[in-house]
């Protein structure tokens, strides 16, 4: 058993963590949680035209590789040997999706990032082909309703408008998958045998998994018109699946894989029905606890797995709010308006100011998600005067996210009948002290942040640790009580929370129908070239 490795820190377990904006290989210590090690490497994504965004499927993996090979130096530094290492776990954005050719191993187009919108026409087909032309017609089946955030449309849209991808269909050598089958198809030989696999929270993202039998499904792949030998086989989301061909920890298992948020639900050890987390990075994402049973959503939120820990132990399920901008927003903030210096400025320029002088940010830049779902949204700044600086609008931002944060909230109390009495939070942005005060005042309750910040490539490791045949992780031991956590209670007013929040719904108003569909005669609805 792998448990019986010994070390000054016990049997380690490694956590891959291949995120929107930066990869990260983590090493965790599977007796305490305790991280030992890290390297982090960013990188930028590509925005060819308006509403697209794209990665290089290349440049992902080699981050990965250099990632893993720092971290080993790191331990050697510290007088650890990376044989402690008994496993490691992958956990990644979700939807973004990739197409390779199996024979060569080149990808045949960049990766279409989730939040990119391209897909808006393709949606518009979709849904005027669907019974009742509606959006949810899937839903039933797939717990998702007919949006550009998802991998079916972005398959769909490459097998329109890419002749290669097209053409790799035609000759049998045509792979997909979401950022973790990419990983570890090429992590586990590539063109040399490479496991074409995904597991079931990511397959629960990209429309075409059957919620109740975890496998594809035949009626929505008809229905998108999608072949099914392109698709990978799903697995649960701890088992040895197989081990890294090369580098410094060649040999060694991978078995854990999760969707990033659902490892966040795991890292912050929501493994009660009613338990919730919400991750605030690039985007926003809350997951409620559903338990065994599949709720399905009236109000605006997505059904999807949280996971399943081994091949004979049943899918937990959880409902899920999504806000496409969330540190996004501080991005565009810098990159766009030159309004930051870093974005790490937020907090000491939105704390120069006591409020945001009645302005309100609606970041829509490609359309609103969960609970509007409306792609025809787009970014909106209202209640602007002469007395306005760019520190109300800095603090605008922020409040933006905690809003969003209580329009998810709201839905989710009224699909569950039983509201949150705190929130357990986590992801970059929860660093801001402002912030997470903010979202205590905004959303009325108890916001608590664990002093373990890394809970994503937590939940990763602690799946990889826990699998079959490595056993060195625990998970019974784990206590839900957040130990060494920061609390933020409400400091406003019921009655000046609720002006405040129907003052942004109106800014929400403002920001609706914004966008019209482009007539087919018009750039980004032709072919690529290539």
């Amino acid at each position: 058993m792998a448990s019986e490795v010994k070390g000054r820190f016990g049997p380690l377990v490694g956590a891959i963590d291949q995120g929107t904006s930066s990869t990260r290989f983590m090493v965790f210590a599977a007796r305490t949680s305790e991280l030992i090690t890290f390297h982090q490497i960013a990188f930028k994504s590509k925005l060819p035209r308006e509403g697209w965004v794209e990665q290089d499927p290349k440049e992902l993996l080699a981050t990965v590789n250099e990632c893993i090979a720092k971290t080993v130096e790191n331990l050697k530094g510290l007088d650890i040997s990376a044989a402690d290492i008994v496993a490691t776990g992958l956990t990644n954005q979700r939807e973004t999706t990739v197409v390779w050719d199996s024979k060569t191993g080149e990808p045949l187009y960049n990766t279409i990032v989730w939040n990119d919108a391209r897909t808006t026409v393709t949606v518009d087909q979709m849904i005027a082909k669907a019974p009742g032309h509606s959006a949810d017609y899937l839903k039933p089946l797939c717990g998702l309703p007919i949006s550009t955030y998802f991998s079916a449309l972005k398959l769909r849209w490459l097998l329109d408008n890419v002749a290669s991808v097209k053409k790799a269909v035609e000759e049998k050598r045509c792979l997909f998958g979401t950022v973790d089958s990419w990983l570890i198809w090429n992590l586990t030989g590539g063109t040399d045998g490479g496991l074409h696999i995904t597991d079931v929270t990511n397959a629960s993202r990209t429309m075409l998994m059957n919620i109740h039998t975890l496998q594809w499904d035949v009626s929505i792949c008809k229905f998108f018109n999608i072949p099914m030998e392109i698709l990978p086989e799903i697995r649960s989301s701890s088992e040895i699946y197989g081990y890294l061909r090369d580098g410094p920890l060649k040999g060694l298992p991978i078995s854990g894989c999760l969707g990033d948020q659902q490892a966040a639900l795991v890292g912050q050890l929501c493994f009660k029905q009613g338990q919730a987390k919400n991750t605030y990075g690039t985007g926003c994402f809350l997951l409620y606890n559903t338990g065994t049973n599949i709720v399905q959503s009236q109000h605006g939120l997505l059904t999807t797995v949280g996971y399943k820990f081994g091949p004979k132990s049943p899918a937990v399920y959880a409902l899920e709010g999504s806000v496409a901008v969330a540190g996004a927003s501080a991005t565009w903030l810098r990159d766009n308006m030159g309004i930051l210096q870093d974005v790490t400025d937020t907090e000491t320029l939105a704390s120069s100011v006591e409020d945001t002088a009645d302005v309100y940010f609606v970041p829509a830049f490609s359309g609103l998600f969960a609970p509007y779902w409306r792609k025809d949204a787009r970014g909106a700044l209202c209640g602007l005067t002469h007395y306005t600086r760019k520190a109300h609008i800095v603090r605008a931002a922020l409040e933006s996210i905690c809003y969003q944060t209580r329009d998810i909230l709201e839905a989710m109390n009224k699909d569950s009948g039983i509201p949150l009495s705190l929130l357990q939070v986590d992801g970059g942005m929860t660093s801001n002290n402002l912030m997470m005060q903010l979202q205590a005042d905004l959303v009325g309750i108890k916001v608590v942040r664990p002093s373990m910040a890394e809970t994503t490539a937590l939940g990763a490791a602690m799946a990889a640790g826990s699998a079959e045949g490595i056993g060195v992780w625990d998970l019974a031991r784990e206590n839900p009580e957040t130990v060494g956590s920061d609390h933020f209670h409400p400091s406003v007013s019921e009655d000046e929370r609720d002006i405040r929040y129907a003052k942004w719904k109106m800014a929400i108003e403002r920001s609706l129908g914004w966008h019209e569909e482009q007539p087919k005669s018009m750039p980004g609805t032709e072919k690529v070239k290539e």
